[in-house]
């Protein structure tokens, strides 16, 4: 089933099929901290299917532009659909991101002269809700790829309940891709 996907033997990309357990899925985002390349867990409480939706949820950090060039890569090699989820704050900054990822899939679908077909959706929470509401809304976006960014660092909170990215890959009921924040451990699959 999984071998008919894009990230199956994928140099680029690194696959991490596991049981939906948090001490297990906390243990390979600890080993995955360093990883130049995107990585996507697959647990067993997951559906895996062709690529045709790709969920990008964008806040307000400034590394969330990172994900433009890995969903853009997926988007041309798979004709999903990308929808990028920008987190209702009070500023602009998760605005700008969205808006610097636009222009990233225009440069890509002018470059290539392959049309990348992608939609804005408005979240109902801010960036520190964000990635709890794309877990929470997953049959409203009915996509088949959630696409996350690492958390750069764990605070206290996470180290005591866990950081949002576990909680969304145990939430999850399709893949989930985690792409490092960190310039310097970032390769791009493009």
């Amino acid at each position: 089933m999984v071998n008919t996907l894009i990230w199956e033997n994928n140099e680029d990309i690194r696959l991490i099929e596991c049981a939906n357990d948090r001490r297990t899925i906390q243990r390979y985002l600890n080993e995955c901290r360093e990883e130049r390349r995107p990585y996507v867990f697959v647990t067993n409480t997951m559906t895996v299917k062709p690529l045709n939706r790709l969920l990008v949820p964008v806040s307000m950090l400034e590394e969330e532009t990172y994900k433009a060039e890995i969903c853009t890569y997926l988007a041309r090699k798979t004709g999903a659909h990308i929808i990028l989820l920008q987190a209702n704050d009070y500023g602009s900054h998760a605005k700008q991101n969205v808006n610097r990822i636009v222009t990233h899939i225009k440069a890509i679908s002018e470059k290539t002269g392959e049309p990348i077909s992608y939609e804005v959706a408005m979240a109902r929470k801010d960036s520190f809700g964000l990635v709890r509401e794309a877990s929470e809304r997953q049959r409203d976006f009915r996509h088949d790829l959630l696409i996350l960014t690492a958390s750069r660092d764990y605070g206290l909170d996470d180290i005591l309940f866990g950081p949002p990215e576990r909680k969304a890959i145990q939430q999850a009921l399709v893949p989930v891709m985690l792409v490092n924040p960190r310039e310097d451990l970032f390769s791009l699959c493009d």
